[in-house]
């Protein structure tokens, strides 16, 4: 029912974005203001410093939305414009939730460095670049090819989830009295490679990344430049997922449908916490797990309790950014967001690990910790 109803809406609709003027044009007086011949001196006044940009432009309050179609949500690479809806999807949550203006880009080719000097050359426009939904390694390059382009970008499906599972897991750990727990991770991806370091930041050191291979360890042969990385900061030795997940507290999936099944929580450490990730159908579903055992059990779906949404994140992490002025998003900025969410929650439950995204705390919360640590 729900895919039927989107399609009839978005097809009455014609999407879900339209552009509103702030000015009204009602009088030659007003059409002299917003245009010529008063605009002119608005950018006369740009021209002699940039940085009034910011003062007098949309500048201040927009977000590029920026996909190549080539890893959207679970359906992979689908293209530039059946992104699209994807993309208004992520700008009309950017305005409901931060108040921030956000325009979907789809690119037509999947071309790294034209991907990178593209979004080089549309920066002026822009207060913020959000990436979405670009395939592992490349987002990888693309975002760090443009730390340095003057405001900030953050590839979404890395630290968005990053973020928000490890507010999760602080609450969870919190709940299951575990305090050096053993994190398995399947998935070597830009959310599961992302997910990695954050822990690893965050002071988490018995982590174990699992990929289609098998775990990543230092001896393996052909691993990514990022692998390659994974495997200097996690306890890896040679094995498969089933050798992993012994004796684990932690399984946190963002790999693919039904590869956990109730045997491997059984063998995991009492009060398993399974964060199973993959979208739409997680790793295991919620009322297996629990009957093989699960202390807490958290998806990615919206009809489960326990959702890992990224839009707890990055709506907060972008207007923190913008209202303190910042070149890029840091780690540090990431751990504050990851803290400030899950203390919003006092008193953790089994079923109530993070905030709902319309809690309107999450929003002020992310961004005060985000200016905070600029």
């Amino acid at each position: 029912m729900t895919k039927q109803n989107s399609l009839e809406i978005h097809k009455k609709l014609k999407g879900k974005l339209e552009i509103k003027s702030k000015f009204p044009l009602k009088t030659k007086q007003d059409l002299s203001l917003a245009y010529t011949p008063g605009v002119a001196e608005v950018s006369l006044e740009i021209h002699k410093d940039k940085s009034k940009v910011y003062d007098y432009t949309i500048k201040s309050n927009s977000v590029a939305v920026i996909s190549d179609g080539s890893a959207v949500l679970g359906l992979g690479n689908i293209g530039a414009e059946a992104s699209l809806p994807v993309m208004e999807g992520k700008a009309i949550l950017f305005k409901e939730f931060a108040n921030i203006d956000a325009f979907p880009i789809c690119l037509k080719y999947q071309d790294t460095q034209k991907t990178i000097e593209t979004i080089k050359n549309i920066a002026p426009v822009f207060g913020g670049i959000n990436l979405e939904d670009f395939k592992a390694p490349e987002c990888f390059e693309i975002e760090q090819a443009l730390q340095d382009i003057g405001i900030p970008v953050m590839h979404d499906d890395q630290h968005g989830t990053a973020v928000v599972v490890l507010a999760g897991l602080i609450n969870a750990l919190k709940l299951a009295k575990i305090e050096k727990p053993k994190i398995i991770i399947n998935g070597a991806g830009a959310a599961g490679t992302a997910i990695t370091k954050i822990l690893h930041k965050y002071g988490f050191e018995n982590i174990i990344v699992v990929d289609s291979k098998g775990i990543i360890h230092k001896k393996r042969e052909n691993l990514t430049q990022e692998k390659k990385q994974l495997s200097e900061i996690t306890q890896g030795k040679q094995g498969d997922l089933t050798s992993a997940l012994k004796n684990a507290d932690v399984f946190i999936g963002v790999s693919k449908p039904d590869i956990l099944t109730p045997e491997l929580i059984k063998s995991m450490n009492n009060k398993p916490i399974i964060f199973a990730l993959a979208n739409p159908t997680p790793e295991i579903m919620p009322d297996i797990a629990k009957k093989a055992g699960a202390f807490i059990v958290a998806t990615g779906r919206s009809d489960f309790p326990n959702q890992i949404n990224n839009v707890l994140a990055f709506p907060g992490i972008f207007r923190g950014a913008l209202d303190s002025g910042a070149k890029q998003i840091t780690d540090k900025m990431k751990l504050a967001t990851a803290k400030a969410l899950a203390n919003l929650i006092e008193n953790p439950e089994i079923e109530k690990i993070l905030p709902d995204p319309f809690d309107q705390r999450v929003v002020l919360a992310i961004s005060e910790a985000v200016k905070k640590n600029k």
